[in-house]
C-alpha cells in the first residue's frame, strides 16, 4: 500500500487537527499593505533576550569580555544572523530547481525579511565572522567567547520555530500511523495529516538546549573549561536536527538524494557538526581547568 494510501486510511480513522482551525495569524498587525509579522518578531526577540543574558552572565566571575565588547557583539552579531541567513537563503533555496523565483534576481526582496526565509547555516556563518571579528578587533579568546555565546543561541532557535509553525510552512512528513497532533497545514498540496516537525524542533533546538546550556554554565563549572559549552551546543544542536530531520518533509530538489542516500542533506551536513562538537567537549575535558583565584584580564 503506497504511503499516500495509508496516511489517507489513518487520517479516516482518526479526524487529524486542521492548521487553520487554531486561529493562527502570520502577523501581529497590518497597516495598509504592511504587516509586522512575527517571524521578523522572533528573530528581534532571540537577539534581545540573547543580548540581555549575555550581559548577565558577564558579571559572573571569569567571564572573557566586558560590557562594551557585548554591545558590539549584539550589533555585529545582529548582522551576521540578518545578512548570512537571508544570503545563505537566497543561496541555497532559491533559484535552479527549487520552484522558488531566485532571490538574487531580486536583490530589493532580500530586505523583506518580514516574507520569511532564513538559512541557519547562512546565519551561523554569519555569527562565526561576527564572532571572529569582534575577537580578534578586541584581542580576546575566540573560544571563550564562542562559549557564551553558544548558551544564548537557543533562545532565537525557539523562537523562529514557533515563528515557522504560527507561519504553517516547513511542516513535516505525512503521518503513516496514528500521531493524536497530526496536522493537515493549508499549503501542503495533498492536504494529508502531517507531522508537526516546526513544534519537534523548537522543543529539541531550542527549548532542551534552553535549558542544558543554562544549567551547564549558572549550575556547574563548564564556563571554566573554554570548549565546553560551545562543543555542547554544536553536538546537542546537530543531534537534534539530525533527529528531526527524520520527521521534516525533504526538499523537492534533494528527495532523489535523500531516497539514494538514506539520509537527507540535512542530516549529511548535521554528521561533521557533531564530530566537531564532541571533539571541542573531549579537548576541554582533556586539559585543565581555568583558575578562577584571580579575575581573568580583559584589555
Amino acid at each position: 500500500m503506497s504511503l499516500t494510501l495509508l496516511a489517507a486510511a489513518a487520517a479516516e480513522a482518526h479526524e487529524p487537527i486542521y492548521w487553520v482551525n487554531l486561529g493562527l495569524k502570520n502577523y501581529l498587525f497590518r497597516i495598509g499593505s504592511f504587516e509586522l509579522r512575527w517571524y521578523s518578531l522572533a528573530y528581534l526577540a532571540g537577539i534581545m533576550l540573547g543580548y540581555w543574558h549575555l550581559s548577565r552572565m558577564i558579571k559572573s566571575p571569569g567571564a572573557p569580555l566586558a560590557q562594551r565588547h557585548a554591545d558590539d557583539l549584539f550589533f555585529y552579531c545582529t548582522l551576521g544572523i540578518i545578512l548570512g541567513g537571508r544570503l545563505g537563503y537566497a543561496t541555497f533555496y532559491t533559484g535552479g530547481s527549487s520552484n522558488i523565483p531566485s532571490l538574487w534576481a531580486n536583490p530589493a526582496d532580500l530586505v523583506k525579511l518580514w516574507h520569511g526565509g532564513m538559512s541557519f547555516h547562512g546565519g551561523l556563518i554569519g555569527v562565526l565572522l561576527a564572532l571572529a571579528w569582534v575577537s580578534w578587533r578586541n584581542k580576546l579568546n575566540f573560544i571563550r567567547v564562542a562559549d557564551y555565546i553558544a548558551v544564548c543561541v537557543p533562545f532565537g532557535m525557539l523562537f523562529g520555530r514557533l515563528a515557522n509553525f504560527v507561519n504553517g510552512e516547513l511542516w513535516g512528513r505525512v503521518v503513516t500511523g496514528y500521531v493524536p497532533w497530526a496536522m493537515v497545514f493549508p499549503d501542503a498540496p495533498d492536504q494529508l495529516p502531517r507531522h508537526p516537525s516546526q513544534l519537534y524542533e523548537a522543543g529539541l533546538e531550542g527549548l532542551l538546549m534552553v535549558i542544558v546550556m543554562l544549567l551547564l554554565f549558572w549550575k556547574t563549572r563548564a564556563r571554566f573549561r573554554p570548549g565546553l559549552l560551545v562543543g555542547v551546543f554544536t553536538a546537542g544542536i546537530a543531534a537534534a536536527r539530525f533527529t528531526v530531520e527524520f520527521f521534516r518533509e525533504p526538499d523537492k530538489q534533494l528527495a532523489q538524494f535523500a531516497q539514494s542516500t538514506g539520509l537527507s542533506m540535512g542530516q549529511w551536513l548535521t554528521i561533521p557538526l557533531i564530530l566537531l562538537g564532541l571533539f571541542l567537549v573531549a579537548r576541554a575535558l582533556a586539559r585543565p581547568a581555568l583558575s578562577t583565584r584571580r579575575p581573568i584580564e580583559i584589555t
